[in-house]
């Protein structure tokens, strides 16, 4: 395993982290779905310790996984060990069995002492608003809320979760206001949308980790056309035939490189983003040993001709798939 520095903090993270959300289960707010499917926590723990002996040290969480589960089963397994470094978030919340958002202060303080008791911590080491848009930043609560927090030694630092298909407007916010030390957001082969944020990122300082680097398991090569999934599985409504087809037939000349690298297609989907060296860390999702193992093994760094190929076609051929996956949520 390599490390890299987390923008200008003291974190020294692992290049791979472990995405810590479908070890939460399949959890439900009502008749919707947001989790995995249903989890098996004594494979859970040993993913978790899989995780540990191939020398993953980042561990990313939230809140709302499990509704709270998968910082219990994290607490339970990892907590007392301070030379990981655990990451989670604040936000979203489920209230009378309805999906919601909070960005009040009150309720981030009274979220973090909840994260802290699951945890089984006495500091967070990054701590992120979920998905808070340009008005709640704006609006200012929040922000007070995670400095407060960092005062008073209950968190290290602090970021923002970047929307999934524009994340620019927030992180420019915080950018230009020199808060916050981290981004988290989407960067994968199909959704190259965070690209334009990563020379301001890296030249004032911020750590960058990466979420959804296989596209909900889309850039695994496992999916064919007739795919389906649990009605506890989020993707079921995500990953629907005409996504899974058209990404697949736009993917082909990608796939041809597997055969240059003698990799597989996870291998090659988180090698492209390694070959960034504005990336912090990669948190694929991770639930069984065998995960460990294929998001962790045979990684390297793309030839810079490669890089611009599929940034390419980021800006052609993907951008109709990108089109279709963003219909779906």
């Amino acid at each position: 395993m390599e490390y890299r520095k987390f923008g200008n903090t003291g974190l020294i993270v692992s290049e791979i982290g472990f995405g810590a959300w479908a070890i939460g289960g399949g959890a439900m707010i009502g008749t919707t779905s947001i989790g995995w499917g249903d989890s098996d926590d004594t494979v859970s723990e040993k993913a978790i310790h899989a995780s540990l002996d191939a020398g993953i040290n980042f561990f990313d969480t939230a809140d709302i996984y499990g509704l709270g589960h998968s910082e219990d089963l994290l607490g339970k397994t990892i907590g007392k060990n301070k030379e990981i470094i655990i990451a989670t978030k604040v936000g979203n919340v489920s209230r009378k069995d309805q999906f919601t958002i909070d960005y009040s202060k009150d309720y981030i303080l009274n979220a973090c002492e909840e994260s802290l008791r699951r945890l089984q911590r006495e500091v967070i080491d990054y701590y992120q608003l979920h998905t808070a848009r340009l008005s709640h930043l704006q609006e200012g609560n929040c922000i007070e809320a995670m400095q407060l927090l960092q005062q008073q030694g209950k968190i290290r630092y602090w970021g923002l979760s970047l929307n999934t298909f524009d994340p620019s407007p927030e992180a420019n916010f915080l950018m230009e206001r020199k808060l916050g030390n981290g981004f988290q957001l989407v960067l994968n082969l199909l959704n190259q949308k965070a690209l334009d944020i990563f020379p301001t990122a890296a030249e004032n300082g911020y750590g960058v980790i990466t979420r959804m680097p296989l596209q909900f398991g889309l850039l695994t090569g496992k999916f064919d056309d007739g795919v389906s999934f649990s009605t506890t599985d989020h993707r079921k409504n995500r990953l629907i035939t005409p996504v899974v087809e058209a990404a697949n037939k736009a993917l082909e000349p990608v796939w041809d490189m597997c055969a240059k690298y003698n990799c597989t297609k996870t291998q090659l989907a988180l090698s492209y983003i390694l070959s960034y060296p504005e990336v912090s860390t990669i948190i694929p999702g991770i639930r069984t040993p065998k995960q460990t193992e294929q998001n962790t093994a045979g990684l390297f760094i793309l030839h810079p001709e490669d890089r611009m190929m599929i940034e390419q076609l980021g800006k052609g051929t993907f951008v109709e798939v990108m089109q279709l996956i963003q219909k779906q949520g």
